[in-house]
């Protein structure tokens, strides 16, 4: 699903007018409509005492007026409040003057405020995506007294003062909502944690926009939802064997860290691959021929951490990060790991796919040099600090997104910036955010799952760079949310997610 800046959303809008000769008031009212049954779903059972719709002068107010008549005419008991202003949309004006008598209005002013009762139920449609500068006069003073209220908070389209695609400047006045209601698909703003405060829970509505203008349309974000990935997954044919699925090497594990290797190796036995081989320190042989018995074992000759790379002939994909240590000796295993994928072989023409994260990723980053022995579709996997350590500290969400654009691109690889809605890059250009997952699965160990599901794609041999990432990115969020619905956010750990890669693979 592709997201849309703030200025093709508009031409989105008119896109539609011409293709389906409908005028704008009849796109506004569809909009009103799709409000109006998404509140019938969400309050029918317990509707609030009074709504109060809190209208601007343009077609984000018109789309408040507009709902205002509609659930007025369903009985609901309603109140709209109006943002005095000089000129008004026309298709404010339609609806303003269609609005029922029966409807109280006021118009704020400094002496005249709303009354935001904690038993009612406050519409926000005072700005939307036409907004270009910050809240300022009396708008902001409104938004600022909701904000003190203890009123839930319906956002339509997009809290008032919160830009689409872009950071506002600190200290802006931005409505702070428990929900938001947008139409077509999800903006950008809704998928960065420095906007989870105002946005609340976000919900999409479908008002028929033109998907031929979609289709044409060029924009860098992406959001994968199940229809992205549908299929994704290669069948086993029947006539399969365990080479027809790759044979993957695991690099992982320092004492006290055996644990991450065992969740990685679990999750890529789990992902499907054909054969797992791990590389381990000394110390952890016993614990993970137990724990891991499907699995193959190299023990390290160094009891504590790894310090020599195997020979990678057999491999289709090499996985290296997950508890590793950051020992000298373990960087050199590095820097001669990705030395060697670099080379074309007998057994193949291309360098040999990797999968790097955790540790291997702190070493990258205290040795940025390597980076540019990266082969290209190398995957990464780091969270926001270790990005960091790769590149810079951000000054915002949105340019960490620079950043990471800008990191995919330059290195020619994969990078999965993990963390709610994780952001997949790709040496194209595109960031492509994850619609699975849950706060459930903020455990230790979960990312070393990802890693170990990571590696299985790759070394099946049947899937892109991209489709492994994206579909793994996808599969790893599923399993997270099946197994919450078993054992609840806060009791979720890493082995459950291992145990609901399957079922998600299975559904996909």
């Amino acid at each position: 699903m592709k997201i849309l800046s703030a200025a093709q959303t508009r031409q989105l809008d008119q896109a539609t007018l011409e293709e389906q000769g409908i005028t704008s008031v009849q796109l506004m009212e569809r909009a009103a409509q799709a409000l109006l049954f998404w509140f019938y779903g969400e309050y029918s059972y317990q509707p609030p005492t009074e709504t109060l719709l809190l209208c601007g002068p343009g077609n984000n107010g018109g789309d408040g007026l507009a709902l205002a008549r509609l659930l007025h005419g369903a009985g609901f008991p309603v109140r709209v409040g109006l943002l005095p202003a000089e000129n008004h949309s026309p298709d404010w004006q339609h609806n303003r003057e269609v609005l029922p008598e029966a409807v109280p209005v006021t118009e704020l002013s400094e002496t005249e405020w709303p009354d935001f009762s904690p038993r009612g139920l406050v519409i926000d449609a005072l700005f939307g995506t036409g907004l270009s500068r910050p809240l300022e006069g009396l708008a902001a003073a409104v938004v600022a007294k909701l904000n003190e209220a203890q009123t839930r908070v319906v956002a339509v389209d997009l809290p008032s003062g919160l830009f689409a695609d872009a950071p506002q400047p600190a200290g802006s006045a931005v409505v702070r909502a428990q929900h938001t209601v947008s139409f077509g698909r999800p903006k950008l703003a809704f998928l960065l944690p420095q906007n989870a405060e105002y946005v609340g829970e976000w919900h999409v509505e479908d008002i028929g926009l033109s998907e031929a203008f979609v289709a044409a349309t060029d924009t860098p974000w992406h959001y994968t939802d199940a229809a992205a990935v549908a299929g994704a997954l290669p069948p086993r044919p029947r006539f399969s064997h365990k080479g027809t699925f790759g044979h993957a090497l695991l690099l992982a594990g320092s004492r006290g860290k055996m644990g991450a290797a065992v969740l990685a190796a679990g999750a890529c036995l789990r992902g499907g691959v054909g054969l797992l081989t791990a590389h381990i320190p000394g110390c952890g042989y016993d614990i993970f021929q137990i724990s891991q018995p499907e699995a193959m074992c190299l023990a390290d000759p160094q009891v504590h951490f790894i310090s020599k790379l195997p020979k990678l002939a057999p491999y289709q994909a090499v996985g290296i990060g997950p508890g590793l240590g950051l020992e000298d000796a373990t960087l050199a295993v590095l820097r001669k790991l990705l030395k060697t994928a670099l080379k074309p072989t007998d057994r193949r023409a291309h360098p040999l796919p990797l999968v790097i994260d955790a540790d291997a990723l702190n070493l990258l980053g205290q040795h940025r040099q390597l980076l540019k022995l990266l082969p290209e579709n190398t995957i990464l996997s780091p969270h926001p600090k270790e990005f960091e350590r790769l590149t810079e500290p951000a000054r915002d969400d949105y340019h960490r997104l620079e950043l990471l654009r800008a990191f995919a691109q330059r290195h020619r690889c994969l990078v999965i910036l993990k963390g709610a809605y994780t952001c997949l890059a790709t040496p194209t250009g595109e960031l492509h955010f994850n619609s699975t997952g849950n706060p459930g699965m903020a455990t230790g160990g979960s990312g070393d799952v990802l890693t170990g599901l990571l590696l299985a794609l790759r070394a099946h041999g049947q899937l892109s760079a991209f489709d492994a990432a994206r579909l793994a990115v996808y599969a790893h969020g599923q399993a997270g949310d099946l197994a919450a619905a078993k054992t609840g956010q806060a009791g979720l750990v890493a082995g459950d997610i291992v145990q609901h890669i399957g079922p998600a693979l299975a559904a996909v």
